[in-house]
């Protein structure tokens, strides 16, 4: 069967540089990705799945892991207190100040490793979950995986340093959105600017997420900072319709980290558009049908289709289908038979389903014996013709 490109839209909108053109933002952060949510375009890589320390940014897997108790564990609610050990008691760093005598509840530590990053909040929600924070750690690994999380191997609970726990910037990206979609009545607390526990360290009461003072919509979701990861920041924010989640890692100092993201959320919210390129169901183009009852079969969109794109750039985007004709009938309506390519200067092309518009049925013996008729005669007389496609079953 021959391969057909049908050229059914040319479309000059006077933009330019695609989606993914990260050469248009140079990121002073030694790893970055950042995702428009709302069109799953990925607009910025940098060593994205380079597996690095994240520090404090992996706590967003032990907040998972307590989002999936509350969710799942008739026996874990928001009321639910825990028991705070030694251990737990004796971490270091960004901490809540628990101590064994408290019984801080589900909800109480929810917001201590958000708003605090309290390291003895996450070996708290280990231990309580699964006994010890080492089993806890291979939990967190083990749900790392099942999500999706490729460059991911977690050893503690809190993000303390260790050469085995390792994180990308990518699989982080990810983690974001499945906390924002798998959990959303839980994503209201990484707003939080501010929070302390029974009165407790009033100097550590307050977010260290930089960009939640500013009004550019962002609402989450963790900072981090360690020696050996530098400064890091996994953030999302929402502007209208669309949202955007980024990471970013390795800036030498916090206030590097507050510049580079509030420039990136500027960056991706001004720089990019989403365009209306097809409306679901719009009748786009017409395929050849190889003996069915109907010569041809409609082409349509299931879903609307809104690429991202940038507000302001030279050039202009094409837009084609792609499919293998003549399509072989019987034919069910919505199946997919082709691809709308888009494609534009320095981007990587976007690709579409289409689906047939009806049913085209198999045609009966006459429709048949033309068919085998016309290949017969192009054989003979020696003129291109195409295979006869294998008809579904």
């Amino acid at each position: 069967m021959g391969f057909l490109r049908l050229i059914c839209l040319s479309l000059a909108l006077g933009l330019g540089l695609a989606p993914a053109a990260q050469a248009a933002f140079e990121t002073r952060a030694e790893a970055a990705y950042v995702v428009d949510v709302t069109t799953g375009t990925v607009l910025l890589e940098k060593n994205a799945d380079v597996p690095l320390p994240p520090a404090s940014m992996s706590k967003l897997m032990t907040l998972y892991m307590l989002f999936e108790a509350l969710e799942k564990n008739p026996a874990v609610t928001l009321d639910t207190t825990f028991r705070v050990s030694a251990r737990a008691m004796a971490k270091g760093g960004s901490t809540m100040f628990l101590t064994e005598r408290d019984r801080p509840t589900a909800e109480d530590l929810i917001k201590g490793i958000i708003v605090q990053s309290g390291n003895d909040a996450t070996v708290v929600v280990a231990e309580g979950l699964a006994g010890t924070e080492e089993a806890f750690s291979r939990l967190m690994t083990e749900k790392g995986a099942a999500i999706g999380l490729t460059q991911s191997t977690f050893t503690n609970s809190s993000g303390w340093p260790d050469p085995q726990h390792r994180m990308s910037m990518r699989d982080l990206g990810i983690l974001t959105q499945r906390i924002i979609e798998d959990y959303p009545e839980y994503y209201g607390y990484f707003a939080m600017s501010e929070w302390g526990f029974d009165g407790r360290a009033p100097q550590n009461r307050f977010n260290r997420n930089p960009l939640l003072k500013l009004d550019i919509g962002a609402d989450g979701l963790k900072t981090g900072h360690t020696q050996e990861a530098g400064y890091g920041l996994v953030g999302s924010a929402q502007q209208g319709a669309r949202r955007i989640i980024f990471v970013i890692t390795g800036l030498e100092t916090d206030r590097a980290r507050a510049e580079e993201s509030e420039r990136i959320v500027s960056w991706a919210f001004r720089q990019f558009v989403e365009k209306d390129m097809a409306e679901a169901g719009r009748h786009l183009a017409d395929l050849p049908v190889w003996v069915g009852e109907a010569e041809t079969v409609g082409l349509v969109s299931p879903e609307d289709i809104r690429p991202l794109v940038p507000m302001v750039a030279s050039g202009s985007l094409v837009a084609e289908i792609e499919a293998d004709t003549p399509i072989a009938a019987p034919i069910t309506a919505g199946q997919q038979l082709a691809e709308l390519v888009i494609t534009g200067p320095e981007m990587e092309p976007q690709r579409y389903p289409l689906v047939a518009e009806t049913d085209v049925a198999k045609g009966g013996a006459w429709v048949r014996m033309q068919a085998a008729a016309e290949v017969l005669y192009r054989e003979l007389t020696r003129e291109d013709a195409p295979d006869a496609p294998q008809a579904a079953n």
